[in-house]
């Protein structure tokens, strides 16, 4: 049985929870593949809204598995309180969450290293959540990390120790004044620990061959977007890990050649959190109404998003990176009200157009070429059939659509899970 991936093709924020929250009724196992507690994916229905930072966006459905892959980083205080907040709802987590043993800790030492760094870089800062994401990562690829399966050895608090001296050695080095209570921080943190010993922690790259041979459905879950990976991002402004569909891969230990779909999620417009390059950013009055309309601000941070008009030369990008075999168009309903709606289709530097993604888009002078559309006035959020689409908004789509060579399968009107239309 083949796995479909689910990820996002913008700087995140792209409305990744919803979808596969929508999805999740049609697969048996929602597996959860990179990241940490940075991302925020919220999730809205029958009047209430949710926010899920560890936890595979499947939880609230009842014949879901819902596991967390080897490549997310796990911060245990911040996964506990989760598990605190989903006790109303009576789930029975032990049965429908599974947790990989080879997926990292996040220490809280890993905190306070990440706003030490962030504190010496100044002004070029790259906007951290200061979650310390990004040194757990460093330790799991510097081969010094600490993995959920070692909590089960009876040293393990050795392994803690030794680490834990060396991030102090570090933020010594560092010369930089942060605030913190570090035994306060380590109660909380092996408090959490104890709690997380009493979830199922498997081998998950076995589980899922496994369950694949009995024919179960599988849907891999990214977190943050494609715009923010390690690698094909705008680096360094960039998350810490494989946010690509390669991701999937190394992050739940499948094969390539099990990949069949590929679901791209992208907003009707963009933005960003945090420091970086943003190409089509809005400055004026158009950018404070979409960031109004559209909420914009971080389920994770609470920080107010950048916005702007959509970049086709970034999402064609991401489109073909990922492989991207179907399409899901986001927040549709925030443009309404809009007399023209502006398209970036290419890039105009002192050296001259372009219709790519350079290797740097930090330091050259790069302006959006735009074209425009016209809009349309009609509130869509009520809207359930495409028929009742205003003929502004269908045309938006199309030349989305044509522009990008890749089918619009699913237009959001709004967060519930009810204003979600198929095509």
């Amino acid at each position: 049985m083949a796995i479909d991936i689910l990820l996002g093709l913008q700087w995140g924020d792209e409305g990744k929870g919803k979808i596969v929250d929508v999805f999740a009724n049609s697969y048996d196992i929602i597996a959860r593949f990179q990241g940490g507690p940075n991302a925020g994916h919220t999730l809205e229905f029958e009047g209430n809204k949710h926010v899920l930072h560890t936890i595979p966006s499947g939880i609230f459905h009842p014949k879901t598995i819902n596991l967390i892959g080897n490549g997310v980083v796990i911060d245990p205080i911040i996964f506990i309180k989760e598990i605190q907040d989903l006790e109303q709802y009576n789930i029975d987590l032990n049965k429908k969450l599974l947790i990989s043993k080879k997926a990292h800790l996040i220490l809280p030492t890993h905190r306070l290293l990440d706003a030490a760094s962030e504190a010496l870089k100044g002004k070029a800062k790259i906007g951290s959540t200061l979650k310390g994401i990004g040194p757990a990562y460093m330790d799991k690829t510097g081969r010094n990390g600490i993995r959920v399966g070692d909590i089960l050895a009876l040293n393990w608090e050795n392994k803690f120790k030794n680490l834990k001296q060396k991030h102090l050695s570090i933020l010594k080095s560092y010369n930089v004044s942060i605030d913190y209570d570090l035994k306060n921080l380590e109660n909380n943190f092996f408090e959490s620990i104890e709690a997380l010993r009493k979830f199922e922690l498997v081998d998950s790259e076995q589980y899922l061959k496994e369950e694949q041979k009995k024919g179960k459905k599988i849907l891999a879950e990214g977190a943050q977007g494609s715009l923010l990976d390690i690698d094909f991002g705008t680096y360094p402004f960039v998350t810490s890990s494989t946010t690509t569909a390669a991701g999937a891969c190394t992050g739940l230990g499948v094969a390539p050649s099990k990949i069949k779909k590929v679901f791209g999620i992208f907003k009707a417009y963009s933005t960003r959190v945090g420091s970086g390059p943003f190409p089509t950013e809005l400055f004026d009055n158009d950018g404070k109404t979409l960031a109004k309309v559209g909420n914009e601000f971080g389920s994770t941070t609470g920080r107010a998003r950048r916005c702007g008009w959509i970049d086709l030369v970034a999402l064609k990008y991401s489109i073909e990176i990922n492989g991207v075999t179907q399409l899901i168009m986001m927040k549709g309903d925030v443009l309404s009200g809009f007399d023209k709606i502006k398209v970036c289709t290419g890039y105009k530097s002192e050296s001259g157009k372009m219709d790519y993604l350079p290797y740097d888009i930090t330091s050259q002078d790069i302006r959006p070429i735009f074209y425009e559309l016209p809009g349309w006035q009609e509130d869509l959020t009520g809207m359930t059939d495409l028929k009742d689409f205003p003929t502004n908004f269908k045309n938006y789509i199309s030349y989305l659509e044509k522009t990008l060579k890749t089918p619009i399968k699913i237009v959001s009107v709004g967060p519930d899970r009810k204003q979600t239309i198929f095509r």
